[in-house]
């Protein structure tokens, strides 16, 4: 739908509909896109999932938005997920006596714990076990890496930098240690409570920032249980030395260009971003593409030409969803920037050369039976012009192996759990749906499919569905049947 076309609260409500795009769309909710009205037009427009960012707002109003989604789903049959995003340690400067300095190429400043307003010769840097870290040569980006800072002393509660980068620094301005392994938790007491908060209230998915190591991740497990999966924000070049064992003990992981792009060479990113998308698709795990996607929409009511290329090489690297960040979340545009967007997919997936790129890139076949049957639902599905792939599922992984292959037909995806269904509304090509009613034989299972193919516009009279499924029902990570299915007129 454009803008144009969405009908407010209190119009007619829309039929029953399903995306017709592989790749889905990531908004975060902000000023601009809290209110239940714009919340359903931008899940009209094309949003799969919402983002809550917990570095703004308050524990009240990320809930009240929640409370909102959720009667979203409601209204229309359909599980969204939800992401609480959480801060991640945010490491800053003090303040300057007069607000603010200037800089000049070669110029040495103190780095201490001293609270008191700095000035040209020295400012406070709160942080001991940064300090500790550091060692000689290591390097300091502040304000977004505006100003690079090189470290020529070290000292017990202090470091000397020469400036190496940069004309002007003011208070408080964050900073990024791209060459040293900090010794911090990605869990501050402010993400504890958000966290716990968050997972209280149900939420699908709790993404953590500033991971460096697997030790991380471990610990964050530790906290959530089975209560909400974990993503893993790509951030820190640290993480990307431990890719392959982070992406092991993740759900999912979402390239977060932004602070990637500071603590890193800008050049090295596209690289990076489709290396990323490639290990998480082998691996099976969603992978999002985040970070100034449509930037210039915060205050433009169209984007950039070199934004939709962007966006257009992400859905062509094989994501799994791309995302909208102040576009959405305190931009004067929100619905434009998920209607263009929601374009800007559909138009890639219609290129004649994207099915060739997505079976380019195929994964090597795993050697379990759940990968050899989903990979033979892939291959039966194509050669009998299936109309859709169906998966019947507890925890997912059976549905997750399905969007492992990029197929070209939607992925219907049917689980008793709402959990499990609002979870898969971030993988590729997955049309979710939640049952209520728990289905116990294959024999149940294709009346069932075949009905909520129908009703979704999926499929047909004279159509064929490939549907699999774990045999006996209830045994997660099972899949072990396959079945192509005729959809027959009904007889008088």
């Amino acid at each position: 739908m454009t803008p144009s076309e969405i009908p407010a609260s209190g119009q007619k409500k829309a039929p029953i509909f399903r995306r017709h795009r592989q790749t889905k769309i990531v908004a975060t909710v902000g000023p601009a896109s809290s209110s239940a009205d714009m919340l359903r037009r931008l899940m009209l427009a094309g949003v799969d999932v919402f983002r809550l960012n917990f570095s703004h707002g308050t524990q009240e109003n990320h809930g009240e938005v929640l409370v909102r989604i959720r009667a979203l789903e409601v209204e229309y049959d359909r599980p969204i997920g939800v992401i609480a995003d959480l801060q991640g340690p945010k490491l800053r400067i003090g303040s300057f006596a007069e607000g603010a300095i200037g800089l000049r190429v070669g110029r040495v400043i103190r780095f201490d714990l001293d609270p008191a307003p700095g000035n040209e010769e020295r400012v406070c840097l709160p942080h001991p076990e940064v300090i500790s870290a550091m060692k000689v040569g290591s390097t300091l980006l502040l304000d977004d890496g505006k100003v690079r800072i090189r470290v020529i002393e070290q000292g017990a509660d202090f470091l000397l930098g020469e400036v190496v980068a940069g004309t002007r620094l003011s208070n408080n301005k964050g900073f990024n240690v791209p060459d040293v392994m900090l010794p911090l938790s990605p869990l501050t007491p402010k993400d504890r409570r958000d966290m716990e908060f968050a997972l209280n209230q149900g939420v699908e998915w709790i993404a953590l920032s500033f991971v460096q190591r697997p030790e991380d991740v471990v610990e964050a497990r530790g906290l959530i249980g089975d209560r909400a999966a974990i993503m893993l924000k790509i951030e820190k070049p640290m993480a990307i030395q431990h890719l392959d064992e982070l992406i092991e003990l993740s759900d999912a992981l979402m390239v977060a260009r932004g602070d990637l792009g500071v603590e890193m060479p800008a050049e090295d990113v596209p690289g990076l971003q489709k290396k990323i998308i490639r290990k998480s698709r082998d691996a099976g795990r969603p992978v999002i593409v985040a970070t100034q996607m449509l930037e210039s929409m915060i205050s433009s009511p169209s984007p950039t030409r070199a934004e939709v290329s962007d966006v257009a090489t992400a859905v062509y690297d094989g994501a799994d969803a791309v995302m909208l960040s102040a576009e959405t979340a305190a931009g004067s545009y929100p619905l434009e920037a998920v209607a263009i967007m929601d374009r800007i997919v559909g138009r890639v997936e219609g290129d004649e050369s994207y099915l060739s790129i997505m079976d380019s890139q195929h994964p090597g076949l795993g050697k379990t039976t759940s990968d050899a049957i989903t990979h033979s639902a892939h291959q039966s599905a194509r050669a009998v012009d299936a109309k859709a792939i169906v998966t019947y599922t507890e925890s997912g992984s059976t549905t997750l192996r399905a969007a492992r292959e990029r197929p070209p037909m939607p992925i219907l995806a049917i689980s008793i759990h709402d959990t499990t269904a609002r979870r898969l509304a971030l993988s590729y090509g997955v049309h979710t749906v939640h049952v209520t009613k728990g289905i116990s034989s294959f024999g149940e299972m294709v009346p069932e499919a075949v009905r909520i193919a129908q009703d979704y516009g999926i499929a047909g009279i004279g159509d064929r569905i490939a549907i699999t499924a774990g045999v006996p029902f209830g045994r997660t990570g099972s899949t072990n049947t396959l079945r192509i299915i005729y959809l027959e007129p009904e007889q008088d």
